[in-house]
């Protein structure tokens, strides 16, 4: 980390979520020093634009903050991996993205002298710049060790979020929410606009827009009708 807080941001899984949050770090004027390949190179070149692109091993080595946005099946294998090759470094943090996941699951880099964080922006990305402005006001799920749960707080507050402290234990049942609210929310659009369509109503999707949206938007305020989110309290499973 340079003298005035500014970190070498290095990025493991060039998906919809990586390039993202390293753009959104990157306007926080941090520096994003490499991002491994993917499957839509012009996507990520239009996100990170000029910034190398390098294997695993070779972003992990260069950056002091490492962001792993990999699948959730890909994520235990490719730490360990890494670790077994001397990737990880002393002092160099390290952040993972997935919901399912607290801290545990970055043990081998931790063994190497690595910092874990989890922190998981709750929006659904889309890989594109519109993500920035849905990142702007998102809650962002941090678990990290007590010394270093500052570090994960203010790097949400840099991707735009507001932090919520999930507790290790609490991160299944926290997943389990995503999953329900994200799975959902898709089955009954598909099973709508479906039906318009054999209704014969034109642009089913464009229809149900505006219905979808208040009709979410007046069930969110329901049942947030309590006291606002205190982002210093810890959810505990």
């Amino acid at each position: 980390m340079t003298r005035d807080g500014r970190l070498g941001v290095g990025i493991i899984g060039a998906g919809r979520v990586g390039p993202v949050l390293a753009a959104a770090l990157g306007g926080a004027g941090h520096a994003v020093v490499g991002v491994t390949a993917g499957s839509d190179p012009e996507r990520v070149e239009a996100i990170l634009p000029r910034v190398p692109v390098l294997d695993a091993t070779e972003v992990a080595r260069r950056s002091e903050l490492v962001i792993v946005a990999v699948p959730h099946d890909q994520l235990e294998g490719l730490v360990a991996g890494l670790a077994d090759v001397g990737a990880w470094q002393p002092g160099q943090l390290v952040l993972h993205t997935d919901p399912a996941w607290g801290t545990g699951i970055l043990a081998p880099a931790v063994a190497k002298g690595a910092i874990p964080l989890a922190v998981h922006p709750a929006i659904e990305f889309s890989g594109t710049s519109m993500d920035f402005r849905a990142l702007t006001g998102a809650y962002a799920a941090v678990t990290a060790p007590g010394p270093v749960l500052p570090i994960a707080q203010a790097l949400a507050v840099e991707l735009g979020c507001e932090p919520v402290v999930v507790d290790e234990t609490a991160r299944p049942l926290y997943a389990e929410a995503i999953a329900t609210a994200s799975e959902f929310s898709r089955s009954i659009v598909r099973q709508s606009t479906g039906l318009l369509a054999e209704a014969g109503v034109p642009f089913p999707g464009a229809y149900l827009r505006a219905l979808v949206h208040t009709t979410v938007d007046h069930a969110l305020s329901e049942a947030g009708s309590g006291p606002p989110i205190d982002p210093t309290a810890t959810i505990q499973g």
